[in-house]
């Protein structure tokens, strides 16, 4: 090690801006030898991390400032330390330029690769010019040779800069806010997934209470564990680390979640790095189960996952051979076996030479986020968007500074509302590595319009332009319905699992099936809009339960909390069949009524003695006969329709009741619309 120092350090007599470098040797500090030697010590443990490896050169840090606070204007020292840093996953990175700076001052010849540090450091703090200057340089003295990686990233980084100058000089407005003590501590923490309501949040950390209590060889850290945290009463409760089977005693992390928060994607280390799904029974997670060969490579590895709201398209990335880059996004389709397909890439107007991570498909079905080291980056991974339609995706937009950074701004996700994301950054602020915040998205500000008015100020001999601010601008929302609820039993109270289907009653086709939470009854389904939804809750032993949603292409988002009580298949329970459509003033069934009547027969096939009456009811728009009436052959029209379909007349009957026993006032559009309903209802088991 002395050797070493002698042979890098002894001209250390050149004198730059009044600074004079002091060589770690004896002769230099006598006056204080035993410091000197705690000193050098320090420098040689430094010395043995850095040999490991630059995952290990974080360790290297506190041993190196020890000594430099002895001597702080040695050349070779502050190199190393800007070096450390630089590659440390938090803001020390940004505390590296001073360090650089010195040891250039005190000597400009310190290392070959000196302009190319200096460069990332004035990138990372965005003194973009200063960083070009610096890229610039190392260009010209680099080896075409031996450093043509290093080259070809540092005209890749000059390009970097000038997007930077580009997007801050036109900010997005919103507020970025450190998630708190209670999510983030001094050890790394990162891609979060949310659950569409905001009310719980699962990530990935390398802490001291992970599972099994190891620390990862390749890079000296504790291996990677999940961690959940819930936000009650307007704060996030402690994370608590999920445990097993979730967590192993090797590295395991976040990798997506399923729309309803029923189903939880868990990448693993081995094989190169797969992906393993869970599905929440009750209160607890069964064992994660490899995903299949699709979407799981031998020699590959795939880590983000995200799903369309129908729960049929799985988006995920891979490094497998074949893409665009390092990392690609790809999309699977799920079989009439319930298999996930073929992968797919998503073709090059998404996918880069670079690498792409951290995929998250908003609940429209349609907005894809995703982090790149590509497209219009500003340094490290930037956050883009890309919007698919009419069957292509959109160009990839990066969604601006402050949000991205030069660092690595990475694994974000959006809430079902549009109004907050969520992601992994590392900024000056936090608690440590990488810390996750919370994005609030405040729209565009508002424009300033004048008024000319003469008569603004009482003697005004001229116009005078008055500033004035217009109303404010809304943020963009998705156009989503996101319904949400309990299932319960109505008789015990007690919360039932039960599926909830989705139908486009205009195709008279499911769109998607979910369940229940088995302990709390609880669901959560996203409704793009544009469809008119028939959904059905169903389970063994109970009448089914149908709404209707039409959601049309212009409503925006909105929370409908809808809480189920299924009735017991017993004699006298009836329910409303909200999915069942006639042509206006007439008893002709409409095609949208398919879904329902199907899901009817089902029912009394599955219950061979189960015996029901069909009832019509109309609101009180004219005369009581002609509503008896309609309302009769209304009733009659289902009837017929179940016999056509193999149910044997005398398990039915059907009557008409007018305007008889209305549910809600006539004195309303929406009233009256749910007083035009039919039932059926338990005479007979």
């Amino acid at each position: 090690m002395k050797k070493y120092l002698l042979l890098t350090l002894f001209s250390g007599s050149l004198l730059a801006y009044g600074q004079q470098n002091v060589t770690f040797e004896k002769k230099n500090f006598k006056d204080n030898v035993p410091a000197f030697k705690l000193a050098e010590d320090s420098i040689e443990a430094g010395q043995k991390f850095q040999k490991k490896g630059e995952s290990f050169y974080y360790m290297a840090i506190s041993p190196y400032l020890y000594a430099e606070k002895f001597n702080p204007d040695n050349d070779q020292l502050n190199y190393w330390i800007g070096q450390c840093m630089l590659s440390h996953g938090s803001a020390l990175k940004i505390q590296a330029l001073p360090y650089l700076q010195k040891a250039f001052n005190l000597n400009p010849a310190i290392a070959p690769d000196i302009h190319y540090l200096l460069a990332r450091a004035y990138h990372l703090d965005m003194q973009w010019e200063k960083a070009k200057q610096e890229y610039n340089a190392y260009l010209q003295t680099a080896n075409p040779g031996k450093d043509a990686d290093r080259m070809a990233d540092s005209k890749k980084k000059i390009e970097e800069c000038n997007n930077g100058e580009v997007l801050v000089q036109n900010p997005v407005r919103v507020f970025i806010d450190n998630l708190g003590p209670n999510i983030n501590t001094q050890y790394p923490e990162y891609s979060p997934i949310i659950s569409a309501d905001e009310s719980e949040i699962i990530f990935t950390s390398k802490r001291p209470n992970t599972t099994g209590g190891k620390i990862d060889p390749d890079g000296g850290q504790y291996m990677e564990d999940l961690y959940i945290s819930y936000f009650k009463n307007g704060a996030w409760t402690p994370a608590e680390n999920m445990g097993k089977p979730i967590n192993t005693d090797e590295n395991d992390a976040t990798a997506g979640i399923s729309n309803d928060g029923q189903t939880l994607y868990v990448y693993r280390g081995n094989d190169g790095g797969d992906l393993y799904e869970s599905h929440l029974k009750g209160a607890l997670w069964t064992k994660p189960e490899a995903m299949n060969d699709n979407i799981n490579e031998k020699t590959s590895q795939e880590t983000s996952v995200t799903l369309s709201p129908d729960q049929k398209t799985l988006y995920f990335v891979s490094d497998r051979e074949g893409g665009f880059g390092d990392k690609d996004i790809y999309k699977c389709m799920l079989d009439a076996k319930g298999k996930w397909g073929v992968a797919v890439n998503l073709g090059p107007v998404i996918n880069t030479q670079y690498a792409e991570e951290g995929v998250d498909m908003q609940a429209d079905g349609k907005t894809l986020y995703f982090s790149s080291k590509g497209h219009n980056t500003i340094g490290g991974y930037d956050i883009f968007r890309s919007v698919y339609d009419s069957g292509r995706w959109s160009n990839p937009v990066n969604i601006g500074y402050p949000v991205n950074t030069p660092d690595e701004d990475v694994f974000f996700v959006i809430s079902a509302s549009g109004k907050h994301g969520y992601y992994s950054s590392v900024r000056k602020e936090g608690y440590g590595q990488n810390d996750l915040y919370m994005i609030t998205f405040l729209g565009p500000e508002k424009p300033v319009v004048e008024s000319n008015e003469d008569d603004l100020l009482a003697g005004a001999k001229s116009e005078v332009a008055d500033v004035m601010m217009t109303a404010a601008v809304a943020v963009n929302t998705p156009k989503i319905t996101l319904l949400k609820g309990v299932i319960t039993d109505s008789i015990t109270h007690k919360p039932i699992e039960a599926s909830i289907e989705l139908v486009d009653n205009k195709k008279n086709a499911v769109i998607a099936s979910f369940l229940s939470n088995s302990t709390t009854g609880k669901y959560l389904v996203s409704l793009p809009a544009g469809i008119n939804y028939g959904i059905a809750v169903k389970a063994e032993g109970y009448l089914f339960y149908s709404a209707n949603f039409d959601v049309p292409d212009t409503a925006l988002y909105t929370v409908v909390e809808k809480n189920v009580a299924l009735q017991p298949l017993d004699i006298g329970s009836r329910i409303v069949l909200r999915n069942i459509f006639f042509d206006y003033d007439k008893a002709t069934l409409r095609d949208e009524s398919v879904a329902e009547l199907t899901r009817l027969n089902s029912l009394l096939t599955s219950n061979p003695t189960l015996k029901i009456e069909i009832a019509g009811y109309t609101d009180n728009k004219g005369s009581a006969q002609y509503n008896q009436r309609l309302s009769e052959s209304r009733a009659k029209s289902v009837v017929d329709y179940l016999v056509a379909h193999g149910i044997a007349a005398g398990r039915l009957t059907f009557k008409g009741y007018g305007m008889d026993s209305p549910i809600a006032t006539n004195e309303t559009d929406a009233g009256r619309q749910l007083n035009r309903r039919t039932e059926f209802k338990i005479t007979g088991k």
